[in-house]
């Protein structure tokens, strides 16, 4: 049998194990034998999968399951009498200022805890200015929003409340509203210990309950083939997973159970200058090297939860493919703007992959089984 040996692109070739049997070469169509050989491959323990390409300063880990739940912090431990309570919370509309919109309105459990709009409405149907992303996967995020304004999940869940573009209250109303609830107060009290509903509870129950959330993506095709039910992949998926892993890059930004690196790059769609300009993680920070980042969304359910990107401008998961494919944009400074120092760049993690069409088709349909 033939001995296939993979490139890995990072500083430069890298010597790698050989195979005893021989895996699809870029840009050709697999045949019978080297679909036969991909199901070998990755089918067997993933520390024995082909090594993936990866810069040298990605400090990447492999794709695996899923934990039952998100781990929760020490000084908020999980109950489920609180997750309960947060669940409760979360599909409240009470927690708006005009009793119409409840955390599940931007966040649909049948659209994969996101909402399917390319922007959401809030208070009085304002459209706000980014997607929201899905929270199934929230619970694992060292940084939450797009542009990591808040740094743990009991801070982001209060943001919401008082965002005038959003549910436009504020949490002494809110908090005079719960405590004023003979329904909602004496189940506080009975996982609190406490007479009175603070801020602190609210955030807690409602991060209790998002931390639950990963069960929705455990619920997945590529969720058990990790754990050994390999028939739920077909060979074009698989297929996919090797370039996921190897030729389309994926795996510099989306690594480890939760496809995520927690992380912020310039992706080039600042649109700088132009009508839907967003300076991302900048906003937050105020640093030059910060304008036009934002986080690195969990691939978990990704074909579920467009539009893409943190505007929404993608209505089609391929065409988000077909971008990364060309490298994705790289504007130029014009006139004025050579000069400008806070001119977006884009990050050098993204390159030309050379994917054709069957390839993509590929790595789509993998992304389906996510």
């Amino acid at each position: 049998m033939k001995i296939a040996r993979i490139a890995v692109l990072a500083a430069g070739l890298l010597a790698v194990p050989a195979l005893a049997c021989e895996l699809p070469p870029p840009g050709g169509t697999p045949t019978s034998e080297q679909y036969a050989c991909l199901r070998q491959v990755y089918s067997g323990p993933a520390d024995q999968w082909p090594p993936p390409h990866v810069d040298p300063d990605v400090a990447w880990k492999e794709l695996g399951p899923l934990p039952e739940r998100a781990p929760a912090p020490a000084n908020n431990p999980h109950t489920e009498e609180k997750a309960r309570l947060g669940e409760d919370l979360f599909f409240d509309p009470r927690l708006s200022r005009s009793g119409q919109i409840a955390c599940a309105s931007c966040h649909e459990p049948d659209l994969a805890f996101a909402d399917g709009r390319k922007v959401s409405f809030g208070h009085d149907r304002v459209a706000g200015r980014r997607n929201s992303p899905s929270v199934v996967m929230s619970g694992f995020a060292t940084s939450l929003f797009w542009d990591g304004r808040a740094s743990t999940l009991e801070a982001q869940a209060l943001r919401p409340i008082e965002d005038p573009l959003e549910m436009a209250f504020t949490l002494p109303e809110l908090l005079e509203r719960l405590n004023a609830s003979t329904a909602y107060r004496p189940r506080f009290q009975a996982v609190f210990g406490r007479q009175t509903i603070d801020a602190e509870q609210l955030g807690q129950a409602l991060a209790t309950y998002q931390r639950t959330l990963v069960r929705v993506a455990r619920a997945t095709r590529f969720e058990r083939f990790l754990n050994g039910r390999h028939n739920q992949l077909s060979n074009q998926q698989i297929h996919g997973l090797h370039l996921y892993r190897t030729q389309a890059r994926c795996l510099n930004c989306h690594f480890g159970p939760e496809m995520t690196d927690h992380q912020f790059h310039n992706a080039g769609m600042t649109y700088y200058g132009r009508k839907y300009q967003d300076l991302g993680r900048h906003e937050v920070t105020g640093k030059v090297e910060d304008v036009g980042r934002f986080r690195t969304p969990s691939l978990r359910l990704v074909s579920k939860t467009g539009p893409w990107i943190h505007n929404g401008l993608f209505p089609d998961l391929q065409g988000v493919l077909n971008f990364y494919n060309v490298g994705m944009p790289r504007p130029q400074p014009q006139g004025e703007q050579v000069n400008d120092p806070l001119f977006p760049k884009t990050s050098a993690r993204f390159q030309r992959l050379g994917l054709n069409v069957e390839e993509l088709r590929a790595l789509r349909s993998f992304l389906d089984t996510l």
